[in-house]
């Protein structure tokens, strides 16, 4: 049986109104705006409102995505949400978004896998569809994380921000679309990025509230080197079992951490800046989302185009990685 192609048909995005600027954080914790920009990249991030929880924010960049697609709810049969801020623990936010778009014919989990779950997403929808199990799948990746960040910690307060990206996935003509996917994990570097709080080891109590263990924690400087080291490393497997090489590269669509670690994988890669998406200035770090908004981005600006060989690559917790290159 000849293998069925399946790629991306529409891509949509959600960044919640509120800017949460590095002004804005001078007055908060002991940093500045300069010190900032130089370490990160980072200038603002968008901040959800008090009403807004993960959820909303995936069906707002769900809706947008179906209509670029040009696929009604009800033909979706797959909805995977990655996320490391879901609504709650049960049940997933993709059940919540099936029912808030409408998706009554779909299958619905989430993924956790950090910063690296639109990637893991994406590959278990892609794989899924090939499979012959769906035809339409929409993958989001969608969290809040200023609901998870400790806002006296000036370590990790200026790095996150909330926000959400879907693609619909289906079949698309022979040559086109996901060409291969990496997808790695390293166990051991667990306690480098976390969130104690909240499960079954420290349940919510008074005591975990106290020593704010329901925030992020993460070791910058071990994540950092984590991160330099394996963004090209995932990259180029994806393209060396995509038959392809670092010159066939149209537009690297990275995951938007810190500006340092961008312009690693670019030297790693040998790609100018002109060949990459960067955001990251605008939107910090939102993780899962993060992926999925730029190249929702890119394609809004007229930067990805027919035939375009695309590379995707992401860290996160877990440790996690993963990598895809996408014939658009």
């Amino acid at each position: 049986m000849k293998e069925l192609s399946v790629g991306i048909l529409g891509v949509g995005r959600y960044s919640p109104e509120r800017r949460l600027t590095n002004r804005d954080l001078e007055q908060m914790v002991d940093t500045s705006d300069e010190w900032i920009v130089t370490r990160t990249g980072i200038r603002e991030r968008r901040i959800a409102a008090p009403h807004e929880a993960t959820s909303d924010l995936a069906c707002a960049a769900a809706v947008r995505a179906l209509d670029a697609a040009g696929v009604a709810a009800e033909e979706v049969d797959l909805i995977i949400v990655a996320t490391i801020t879901p609504d709650m623990f049960f049940p997933s936010t993709a059940c919540l978004v099936q029912d808030r778009l409408g998706a009554r014919n779909a299958a619905a989990f989430d993924v956790s896998a950090a910063c690296s779950g639109f990637i893991y997403a994406l590959a278990s929808a892609s794989g899924m569809i090939a499979a012959g199990m769906y035809r339409n799948a929409l993958v989001i990746g969608a969290e809040c994380l200023s609901r998870v960040t400790d806002y006296s910690d000036r370590n990790t307060c200026i790095l996150f921000g909330d926000g959400a990206g879907a693609a619909v996935l289906g079949p698309v003509p022979a040559g086109r679309g996901f060409r291969s996917f990496v997808l790695g994990a390293d166990g051991s570097g667990g306690e480098l990025l976390k969130l104690p709080g909240g499960g079954s080891r420290i349940p919510a109590s008074a005591e975990s509230v106290a020593q704010r263990l329901h925030f992020m924690k993460m070791n910058g400087r071990e994540v950092f080197k984590f991160a330099v080291r394996v963004m090209g490393n995932a990259a180029e497997e994806a393209l060396h079992k995509a038959g392809l090489t670092k010159e066939d590269i149209d537009l690297l669509i990275p995951h938007q951490a810190n500006i340092r670690i961008i312009q690693s994988a670019l030297e790693r890669l040998g790609l100018p800046e002109e060949k990459c998406v960067v955001n990251v200035d605008r939107y910090g770090n939102i993780s899962a989302a993060s992926i999925p908004v730029a190249l929702a981005e890119a394609v809004e600006d007229g930067r990805v185009r027919e035939g375009d060989r695309l590379v995707l690559v992401g860290f996160g917790g877990g440790l996690t990685w993963g990598a895809s290159v996408l014939i658009w």
